[in-house]
């Protein structure tokens, strides 16, 4: 017998076309696959191998005849121990957030991650012996070209220098990940995965249940909303609890490694200063009024109220037809718009659809939102979505995209130069979706739904810097607090209300109940102070479209340059071509200011 979930996904994927999914045998053939047992195998013995070779041994290469060379071929060998630990881990986790609810799958990655964490114990002794070399000695080896192909590598590395442990201490909060922050990674995913929504009649997983916070119909987003409250209330002693633990795991690691901030840490691995992200937060916090209140109190307005409840706060436009949009329309939708501004661009994106590199479906048990996971250099990213044809479905396709064509430009520089610090990371997505916007935007005439898409769009904006830099006082709130002793879960909603209060200002009324919404947050979880790259991004992003919008000609070619040098320069470096600062306060102040005139458009529009 067919049960009546399974019917409503079949309606749903009539309504929306065939939905891709991805084809993982690029990195394996499978869980059970003879090429993964092999690597696994010879993940250990590779590392030991490396140890044997070059362990307490790196000064003396650094001294000796050929320094230069000797210190390459190391570090090209550590490259491609990286590049296999990489494919293993991103294998592994990629299966896993194909169903967290599924047991063989949770083992599969478990073991994976444990196997790989006991081989790369004997790879810490690298960077720690690298930075233990003279400054002087080691920019004297890197004149020789083949060392100095990793010079922006070996920079970054120095930057850490401050915060290294003793090894045997660095051995130990390795082995340990295992059983402590990672371990809690795991209990918040398949938490999440395992909770069940009662929406009237029905009983959903978290990803439809928080979309119905969309729908067209108030009755079904206030029972939607209520539904996650009585959910995330009856489960807020394990959410506090991993928020607890994981804070103050948190804090031992900064308190051992000298960092005086709780954000300090996050800044340093995004290789951008503390003093930059505090501008942005404060013009982003004083902005507010003009922006986010500004905003909510318009769409009050529409709706005939003075205020809104918080399920109404996303809700589409009164009176404006829905559209659900098709798969193969989103894919066209975004690949022209790329293809618009470059067919280079567009190629790369192309190949996600051809080559099976997504996974669109929504699925019991599957990872909720989306995310474009780089992999390793040698294979390419994999997109995960759970789409659902509406509009903001097609921005994420967007965004998404734009994270993948950005990894697989940045890839020929190699395991340990393609990743990109996350305030450069979200240029390229937010900058996906801007270009899709602007298109989508240009060949709509009808009234309403242009004013229903500038409303959509302004809704992002404000969720990507408003929302985002609100989350990020939040949890700097949690982690002060939680040094001086543990917070009840009473607690950290009193927390969550106060920033959320500051930010959305007085149309928004926060209902009982939404005082448990930072629960099913898994920034908060997996990357802490993560929230702020979004902001950074968007504000970057609006200020690099408005020097698009003004270029003559060789935009698009210098953004394709910036994208594909992934790691290799900072973000002073890379902004630089565009005559652009971050430094510069006034540049924040462009950047928020391209939102507030498209709600002057809006308020126009009546």
């Amino acid at each position: 017998m067919v049960s009546r979930a399974h019917r409503k996904r079949q309606k749903r994927a009539a309504k929306l076309g065939a939905l891709p999914q991805w084809n993982l045998d690029d990195l394996y053939p499978g869980i059970d696959s003879p090429e993964l047992r092999q690597d696994l195998e010879s993940v250990q013995a590779q590392c030991l191998d490396f140890a044997a070779e070059f362990k307490g041994k790196l000064a003396a290469l650094a001294a000796g005849p050929e320094a230069g060379q000797a210190l390459a071929a190391a570090v090209g060998r550590y490259e491609r121990l990286e590049e296999l630990v990489g494919r293993l881990m991103s294998y592994a986790s990629l299966v896993y957030a194909g169903d967290t609810a599924d047991p063989k799958r949770a083992k599969f990655y478990g073991d994976v991650q444990e196997r790989v964490t006991a081989a790369t114990v004997h790879l810490l002794f690298f960077t720690l012996e690298l930075n233990r070399i003279d400054d002087a000695v080691l920019e004297a080896a890197m004149r020789d070209p083949a060392l100095g192909h990793y010079r922006p590598w070996l920079d970054d590395l120095r930057k850490e220098k401050p915060y290294q442990l003793e090894d045997r201490i660095e051995q130990l909060f390795h082995e340990k990940s295992v059983t402590s922050y990672a371990a809690w990674n795991r209990q918040f995913d398949e938490t999440i995965a395992a909770l069940r929504f009662k929406v009237g009649d029905r009983l959903l997983t978290i990803e439809p249940t928080l979309n119905l916070l969309q729908d067209p119909d108030g009755r079904k987003r206030r029972l939607a909303a209520d539904a996650l409250a009585r959910t995330f209330k009856a489960n807020l002693r394990t959410f506090a609890l991993i928020t607890n633990t994981l804070a103050k795991d948190k804090e031992i690691s900064d308190r051992w490694r000298g960092f005086k901030d709780v954000a300090d840490s996050r800044h340093l691995s995004n290789r951008i200063e503390r003093e930059v992200v505090e501008a942005l937060v404060d013009a982003v916090r004083a902005a507010y009024p003009d922006l986010s209140h500004r905003y909510y109190a318009l769409k009050a307005k529409w709706f005939g109220r003075k205020t809104l409840p918080h399920w109404d706060r996303n809700a589409p436009l009164p009176k404006v037809a829905q559209r659900t949009i098709r798969w193969d329309d989103a894919r066209a939708t975004v690949l022209e718009a790329y293809g618009d501004f470059s067919p280079k661009m567009a190629e790369v994106a192309d190949r996600f659809f051809t080559q099976r590199w997504i996974d669109a479906p929504v699925r019991p048990g599957k990872q909720p939102g989306a995310f474009s996971h780089p992999t390793v250099p040698s294979v390419h990213p994999y997109v995960l979505l759970n789409y659902q044809g509406k509009p903001r479905d097609v921005m994420t396709l967007a965004h998404e995209l734009g994270h993948g064509v950005h990894q697989v430009l940045a890839a020929p520089n190699g395991a340990l130069m393609a990743p990109t610090p996350l305030t450069l990371a979200e240029t390229a997505s937010v900058f996906g979706e801007m270009l899709t916007f602007r298109k989508l935007l240009a060949r709509t005439t009808d009234k309403k739904q242009r004013k229903a898409m500038l409303a959509a769009k302004v809704e992002d904006m404000l969720n990507t810097v408003v929302r985002q830099i609100a989350f990020y006082v939040f949890e700097r709130k949690v982690h002060t607090e939680r040094r001086s002793g543990e917070l009840t879960a009473e607690r950290i909603c009193d927390l969550w209300m106060e920033t959320q209060s500051e930010s959305l200002g007085p149309a928004i009324e926060l209902r009982e109940g939404y005082e448990t919404f930072w629960c099913y947050i898994p920034h908060f979880v997996h990357s802490p102070f993560y929230v702020y790259a979004y902001a950074f991004g968007d504000c970057l992003v609006n200020s690099l479209y408005a020097v698009y919008e003004k270029s003559a000609s060789g935009f698009a070619e210098r953004y394709l340059e910036m994208l594909a040098a992934g790691g290799t320069r900072s973000y002073a470096e890379l902004l630089a071509p565009f005559g652009l600062d971050a430094r510069d306060p006034k540049f924040w102040q462009g950047g928020l200011g391209v939102i507030a005139s498209l709600i002057g458009e809006l308020e126009a529009l009546g």
